[in-house]
């Protein structure tokens, strides 16, 4: 089971490439759209010897990568399109956080995609990878999964306005597309903690705290992953007003805007939750207590009533051989029943008071 946050990466000089992922026995292999409003062609398994072939720099081009294990396949591709050692080195590097970088005719961009661990309370995480030079769209991603399925189907479609939009746009629905599996997470995350409020409110099991903090780990580690996305895409401003370099289209801008936004919604959505976290921590250590106070009480109740029981015993309990009591014929039975009349007393005496 893997644990829930960011590894410690190693200090890899940047020309010595090296993937730092898990998937490292996943097949590197790509898959490349090239598309307008009129027409569309797919291409799949084939080299990048082709690639002269086949992009056509009239129209779109998302070149879509799963597998990040091949260094070989990728540092041609990196020395096709020339993307620099050090922009590759950060693909291949997953401990790296979430950022974006404008590099002479490129723009970088790379997300944590973040799903829930099947039969775990744990977090799955994947790092995806986006380049954007001459209007060609490259994605990296460590594995295959369905993440982009549906704007495949939308662009085989044609559906939407996405065969009318140019790669800037595509950068846009494939990030959405990402930050919609922070959505199904914090929603998974939220059906396990109202279970733990449940649980805390009928029993008094540690191991609740434990799940307690699990998730508490596990909201963290969506926060550190949210935070830095948040502020890449604040930073999109800034390419906003450079004159020079234009990935971004000025009428696009909107769409990064309301990305920043759907970030803002998710971190307040993680400290509501993480506040939901605490009460139920509060509420078992306040539950805890109370059960631990009502054990005191009975048993501070308890020997309340023996005290003058245990006071009358020592009295007759004395080995002084001249005492008026102890030749009296019904004595045994008098101080027996004074003492059921004593305990019967302080317990009327309890209730009436209410403490217990």
């Amino acid at each position: 089971m893997r644990k829930i946050k960011y590894k410690k990466g190693r200090k890899i000089q940047p020309y010595n490439l090296e993937y730092t992922g898990i998937h490292k026995k996943t097949d590197s292999e790509m898959q490349l759209f090239v598309y307008d409003d009129a027409n569309l062609i797919e291409f799949e398994d084939f080299n990048v010897s082709d690639l002269g072939k086949y992009v056509d720099l009239k129209k779109i081009n998302w070149l879509n990568i799963h597998g990040l294990n091949d260094l070989h396949f990728l540092k041609t591709i990196s020395d096709y399109f020339e993307i620099d050692n050090f922009m590759l080195a950060d693909i291949l590097n997953t401990t790296r956080r979430t950022r974006i970088e404008e590099q002479q005719d490129i723009l970088f961009f790379n997300i944590k995609s973040l799903l829930p661990s099947e039969n775990s309370d744990n977090i799955s995480a994947e790092q995806i990878s986006f380049l954007i030079k001459d209007g060609i769209l490259i994605s990296f991603q460590e594995k295959r999964s369905d993440f982009f399925t549906h704007i495949r189907e939308r662009i085989r479609t044609h559906s939407g306005i996405v065969r009318t939009k140019k790669s800037d746009y595509l950068l846009y629905i494939l990030l959405d597309a990402v930050m919609e599996n922070f959505y199904i997470t914090i929603e998974n995350e939220e059906d396990e903690i109202e279970g733990l409020i449940d649980l805390t409110k009928e029993s008094a099991d540690p191991i609740i705290l434990e799940k307690i903090e699990r998730h508490r780990d596990n909201f963290n580690f969506l926060k550190r992953s949210i935070i830095p996305l948040r502020d890449s895409l604040y930073n999109i401003k800034s390419i906003k007003d450079d004159d020079v370099f234009d990935a971004i289209a000025t009428e696009n801008f909107t769409f990064f805007a309301r990305l920043h936004q759907k970030s803002l919604e998710l971190l307040e959505q993680i400290e509501s939750d993480m506040g939901s976290l605490e009460s139920a921590s509060n509420f078992f250590f306040s539950a805890q207590t109370h059960k631990m106070n009502e054990i005191m009480k009975t048993l501070t109740i308890v020997s309340a009533i023996f005290i003058p029981l245990t006071f009358i015993v020592g009295i007759y309990g004395m080995n002084f051989k001249y005492m008026p009591e102890l030749e009296y014929e019904q004595g045994y039975y008098t101080v027996v029943g004074g003492m059921v009349l004593i305990v019967l007393g302080m317990i009327y005496y309890f209730k009436r008071r209410r403490w217990f």
